[in-house]
């Protein structure tokens, strides 16, 4: 049930894209053939007016077919003939649809259940206040005692634990000793026994763990819309330092910084899946993030993408006349081709770590 959720959530957040690109396309009066869910063949499809809605094959993403979009065409409301400024919105407005998702689920979180905020051990007015484990050393305590990443400390020797520093002192007390402690891990609570270190390696600390502490964040009402679009911004410029870190090692030659992972949608379902056993609220806000994620990665200047044909209709603004057309097709094309093998290296990546 869980997975289906996840692959139902990706589904709908392609729809939700998809209709962006619809709604402005009407909106300027573009003759839209198709709006179609999923990818051909065809299973079934109405038509309504000039349109046809259709369910397909392939429940991969989802498209809005276009008149003289893929090919150009003399009818005046086709896609091609209408001003730049019109087409460049069409594009662009199925990307900015992911970050009004992003708004809008922070804005609905922060005004009822809250929404899953790292804070610091002096923040007050939070609810369900808890240390969770975000990194863990190599042969050290935790791995020893069978802590995972994304761990909850509940207690240690029947102490609750609800700030980072309450662990930490705890973990001082019972160096060398055996101690009980009790995680929630998804849905379960587990028990498990750590020896802390006497004397652990620098920069480790005594179970050799880096922990956070978060807890759920509410607004009035009439302030989470504000928080929500400071919070979404935050995030955006976020993404956008780690795609410069990233880029910049794999073009300086260092490759990718340790420990980090590319996942693709198989990886992203399996994260989608794993919030979900941590609540509403921590499910909610990382399809938040994954929205913001999807928004950045349509705007990459890929033929084959958004960001692609956004790039080629302010070249075309520059030069004052369109690119060739059979240009933009090849381009379109190989771009697709190269991009099916990176997909698929992905997806195997994903598969290995899972299985």
């Amino acid at each position: 049930m869980t997975i289906f959720i996840a692959i139902l959530t990706i589904g709908i957040l392609v729809i939700l894209h998809e209709m962006g690109h619809f709604f402005a396309a009407k909106k300027f009066g573009v003759k839209v053939e198709e709006f179609g869910i999923g990818l051909p063949p065809r299973l079934f499809g109405t038509k309504k007016g000039e349109t046809i809605y259709s369910v397909n094959a392939l429940p991969i993403g989802g498209f809005v077919r276009m008149e003289g979009e893929e090919k150009r065409s003399d009818d005046p409301r086709s896609f091609n003939k209408k001003p730049i400024w019109q087409r460049f919105v069409i594009v662009a407005a199925g990307v900015f649809v992911f970050w009004v998702i992003a708004v809008v689920i922070f804005t609905g979180l922060g005004a009822t259940i809250g929404i899953p905020t790292a804070i610091d051990d002096n923040a007050e007015n939070v609810q369900n206040p808890h240390v969770r484990l975000i990194g863990i050393a190599n042969n050290s305590p935790a791995t020893q005692a069978g802590l995972q990443l994304g761990d909850t400390i509940v207690s240690i020797e029947g102490q609750e634990i609800t700030k980072v520093k309450d662990l930490q002192d705890l973990s001082k007390q019972y160096a060398g000793r055996e101690a009980e402690i009790i995680v929630e891990r998804g849905t379960e609570t587990i028990q498990l026994s750590i020896t802390p270190r006497e004397n652990p390696p620098v920069g480790e600390g005594a179970m050799g763990i880096s922990l956070t502490r978060a807890g759920l964040v509410r607004y009035p009402w009439y302030e989470a819309p504000f928080q929500a679009v400071g919070r979404t911004w935050n995030i955006t410029l976020s993404i956008f330092d780690m795609f410069g870190v990233l880029f910049s090692g794999i073009t300086g030659g260092e490759g990718l910084p340790a420990g980090t992972q590319v996942s693709g949608p198989v990886g992203v379902i399996d994260l989608l899946k794993n919030s979900l056993a941590l609540g509403a609220a921590s499910f909610l806000s990382f399809v938040a993030v994954i929205s913001v994620y999807l928004a950045i990665f349509n705007t990459i200047p890929i033929p084959a993408l958004d960001g692609g044909r956004m790039f080629f209709i302010l070249l075309e603004a520059i030069r004052g006349k369109p690119l060739p057309e059979k240009l933009e097709q090849r381009a379109i094309l190989i771009s697709f081709l190269l991009l099916i093998p990176l997909i698929i290296w992905v997806t195997i990546g994903d598969l290995q770590r899972l299985f």
